[in-house]
């Protein structure tokens, strides 16, 4: 890591803004002390909330309220920390913020609080990604796994996988420097076993891992098809509210309107969309545009058709994404994003069911339910957690983001590409440098081996008081 400490002082109101009961400005860096005893007239006890008068540089008085000094290292930047916690009023806390800044601070950027945490040692990438995480989560699994991650589990799990890799390292660089030696380690039963525990502990890692990516970016879910077919409908009935308005007149929906829900602790990012058709309205036509750019980018597609009049099959699925303009979903591995939901069963008096209509080439579900009696919504549910490999974790879980899953794939990439050359070639040198690369990139999660340009994109992220 080659991002260097700033010494200058930093500060910011860490609480949202608007009114409220209590507001927090927030001091790190060298300065921290002298603020504190230009503002409260003494020098505050280290790590005593004191309930102090807080004055300006004139002496006069801004507010009242607790006040705490962190002194460094023993605080959460690894810096001398002053927490001014006055009432929540806007005026005020800019009032004091300014005052702070006129001491010789000046304001944050967004996540440097936690960025200095980083670089001073208080805490690794994971651990520091987690506080934004913790903040933004949005469900009640979310925010367990993401405490789980802020404690270090994600990153004791990495930093084990870290070891065990440097020791095979180890082994095989000194099997190359006696290489002449009647006994070659690389042949020996001992490395391939090794090596294969690695690959497998990575894969559990990465399952893990998938689970905490989901629950921290969830599902994003379109529902489409043709007028009239219920997809404002199920809508509803999936978010358990009347989101959405429907009526029996065909083109109701004009415009993509997103709902987020929660299935199981998966957070669910539903769209629903404007029927798909040909039509001769300005506002209709940007609508049915609209919703085709949300089904390309959706990890999932329902696609919604109305029981009474229309059944599909393998053959007939063609012409019907033809007919509705989503032609594009017949190309190479697009079929694989939709399921067909048959609407209105009620209607028939049909059953709720799940059916896969398979061949060498496709394995598409079929789900038959009723949006406005909720028949068949509970299969729905599960089917979308099934789709996304979800299951809640309960404990041993933490939260992940996708350039963890994109380094977790790389390193195990590089192990496969070890393996092979040990069971293939056989050639150590090989082996040992994809075995760095594979430690190069679990070191990309922690923040061992990392850039300027990575840190800077993930602080930018977070909250200006943290």
């Amino acid at each position: 890591m080659s991002l260097a400490i700033d010494s200058d002082t930093i500060c910011a109101i860490a609480t949202p803004p608007g009114r409220g009961g209590v507001g927090v400005v927030r001091v790190s860096g060298p300065l921290s002390s002298s603020i504190a005893k230009i503002l409260l007239h003494f020098d505050p006890k280290p790590r005593h909330a004191h309930y102090a008068s807080i004055h300006d540089q004139d002496s006069e008085l801004i507010d009242q309220g607790i006040v705490i000094f962190f002194p460094g290292p023993n605080s959460f930047t690894g810096e001398d920390v002053l927490e001014l916690q006055g009432h929540g009023g806007s005026f005020v806390l800019d009032r004091l913020l300014r005052e702070v800044v006129l001491c010789g601070a000046r304001l944050a950027r967004p996540g440097e609080f936690s960025e200095r945490a980083f670089i001073n040692d208080k805490m690794d990438l994971t651990q520091a990604e987690a506080i934004a995480d913790l903040i933004e989560s949005s469900s009640e699994e979310a925010a367990r796994s993401a405490m789980r991650t802020l404690q270090g589990e994600f990153s004791s799990l990495i930093n084990a996988l870290g070891v065990s890799i440097t020791q095979l390292r180890v082994y095989i660089e000194a099997a190359i420097d006696f290489s002449e030696e009647e006994i070659d380690f690389l042949t020996e039963g001992k490395t391939t076993e090794t090596l294969q525990g690695i690959i497998e502990q990575t894969d559990a890692i990465l399952a893990q891992a998938k689970q905490g990516t989901i629950l921290r970016e969830g599902m994003s879910v379109v529902i489409a098809g043709k007028p009239n077919a219920g997809k404002s409908s199920l809508l509803n009935a999936l978010a358990g509210r009347d989101a959405a308005i429907v009526t029996e007149i065909a083109g109701t929906t004009r415009d993509t309107l997103i709902e987020q829900i929660n299935i199981d602790g998966m957070p669910v990012h539903i769209t629903d969309t404007a029927g798909l058709r040909e039509s001769d309205d300005v506002v209709e036509r940007e609508g049915i545009k609209r919703a085709r750019t949300a089904i390309a980018s959706a990890d999932r597609i329902l696609l919604l058709v109305d029981a009474a009049k229309e059944r599909l099959s393998l053959e007939s699925l063609p012409s019907f994404l033809t007919e509705i303009g989503l032609e594009t979903l017949l190309e190479e591995r697009q079929l694989e994003r939709l399921s067909i939901i048959y609407n209105k069963i009620d209607i028939l008096a049909e059953p709720p069911s799940l059916v896969r209509m398979k061949d060498h080439q496709h394995d598409i579900t079929s789900i038959k339910l009723s949006a406005k009696s909720q028949q068949g919504i509970d299969i729905l549910r599960q089917h979308l957690k099934d789709c996304m490999g979800f299951s809640p974790s309960g404990e041993g879980g933490f939260i992940a983001r996708r350039r963890h899953l994109d380094a977790m794939l790389r390193a195990k990439s590089h192990l496969v590409d070890a393996q092979r050359q040990l069971l293939g070639s056989r050639e150590g040198e090989l082996v040992a440098e994809d075995l760095k690369h594979a430690h190069r990139c679990l070191g990309e999660i922690t923040g061992e081996f990392t850039t300027d340009d990575l840190l800077g994109k993930i602080f930018s992220s977070f909250c200006v008081g943290k």
